[in-house]
């Protein structure tokens, strides 16, 4: 397998770009197959996620026009109603979002059990417990969940047990094609619902609320996409990550067009480790030479950094905030409240000299600063994969991370844009 050879001590220095929403671009993606005509979606990032989902809907006989590398015309007049393919639903979450479009378009959606990181238990319970709500009938067995709406879904004021983000995004596309109006309470309201919300309403839907933890919609009976076109906005979590290796290889590193809204959380966590980005117009700007010290909190308490739903600290950034606060002069507390395995790729840090404690599966107390040295790892999943090369970045001498099928699962080219910021990495197959 594939495996990334990193000389660390290089700063990172130069122009980037981030690749397009991948959280966006999987919902939006399955919506498309709710109406019959094309639709242009632009800037689709290219990675391994998308590309899955890509396969999965041709194997359904969706037919995919590119123009360029990042621009695709979805028309769906095609779709099939045939057994979806496990082995490719077992490799990506996103597969879970094809249950509302399948449901409307044939009224049946035999799903296989959905893949993605495995960071902990993932619920399916919320999408179930929407879709009966709305009056469908689900029945399960070990390897899948068989989905009949035979008369289709109806309206139904919708309290979510948990604020999921891929749960509202089912419930949200399900309630655009109901009967009647929905209330969709507890909703996600992540960056990427509301690109949904957006995308869906250029369709003809009818949905209030877009950004709010509740939602209204009123049922239509039929999408038309029209040869409309939607232009995804860039991957936050991409800058972030970007953002944070910048500043712990001492660089100087401009990120273009990174829609600063999405960020004002993560800028204000990220400047308690003394990571600090400005803001020049679209850009994001990380200046050379930043301090890198945690700033306690009030009469010099350690302070804790928490992931939470939106807008507050993304739970995706927690491994790459932990590896950024190794380089930092300090203690911090990470705490990662959602998954339960998210943070057990510390143990790979730990083999590099890294002093962090983990204190139970969802907390870890990290003191630095800490020259890590070179190792040999594997990555567990994306968002560890990009942390333990962040790692590798700041590392003394060589390091080798195995298994970047994970990584390349969510960034985009990572290993050729950190080529192009001045970074010593090298794919090796």
């Amino acid at each position: 397998m594939a495996e990334f050879r990193i000389a660390g001590g290089s700063p990172l220095v130069g122009r980037i770009r981030a690749a397009g929403n991948k959280n966006a671009a999987l919902p939006i993606l399955c919506a498309s197959l709710m109406a019959d005509d094309g639709v242009w979606i632009r800037n689709i990032p290219r990675i391994g996620d998308v590309e899955t989902l890509l396969t999965l809907m041709e194997s359904m006989g969706v037919r995919l026009a590119w123009q360029g590398s990042y621009d695709v015309r979805v028309s769906a007049d095609k779709l099939v109603d045939r057994p979806l393919n496990h082995v490719l639903c077992r490799r990506v979450r996103g597969s879970i979002l094809l249950a509302a479009p399948l449901l409307h378009r044939f009224q049946r959606v035999e799903l296989p059990l959905p893949g993605g990181d495995r960071i902990g238990r993932r619920r399916l319970d919320t999408h179930l417990l929407v879709l009966e709500e709305m009056g469908a009938r689900v029945t399960a067995t070990p390897d899948q969940v068989t989905i009949v709406a035979p008369e289709g879904l109806r309206g139904a004021d919708l309290l979510l047990d948990e604020a999921s983000v891929t749960a509202t995004e089912n419930a949200l596309m399900a309630a655009a094609v109901a009967k009647g109006e929905s209330v969709i309470r507890n909703a996600a309201c992540e960056p990427h619902v509301q690109e949904l919300c957006r995308f869906l309403n250029q369709a003809g839907a009818k949905i209030q609320g877009t950004g709010t933890n509740e939602l209204r919609v009123t049922g239509v009976s039929h999408l038309s996409l029209a040869d409309q076109e939607t232009v995804l906005g860039a991957d936050y979590m991409e800058v972030a990550s970007l953002m944070a290796l910048a500043a712990i290889t001492g660089g100087e590193v401009t990120i273009e067009q990174v829609n600063p809204e999405n960020l004002r959380m993560i800028l204000f966590q990220f400047q308690r480790l003394g990571i600090r980005g400005e803001v020049k117009g679209d850009d994001l700007y990380v200046a050379p030479g930043q301090e890198l010290a945690i700033h306690n909190d009030f009469r010099g308490a350690v302070p804790v950094l928490a992931s939470s739903p939106w807008p507050s600290f993304p739970a995706d950034l927690t491994s790459i905030a932990l590896v950024a606060a190794t380089q930092c002069t300090g203690s911090i507390m990470i705490h990662e409240k959602m998954f339960e395995s998210r943070l057990f790729f510390v143990d790979q840090l730990l083999d590099m000299g890294a002093q962090v404690v983990l204190c139970d599966p969802h907390r870890a107390v990290v003191v630095g600063p800490t020259l890590l040295g070179g190792a040999r790892m594997h990555s567990p999943d994306i968002r560890a994969g990009m942390a333990l090369l962040a790692a590798a970045l700041t590392a003394r001498g060589e390091s080798v991370i195995g298994n970047i099928v994970q990584i390349d699962r969510g960034y985009e080219h990572i290993d050729e844009k950190l080529r192009r910021l001045g970074a010593k990495i090298e794919r090796v197959d």
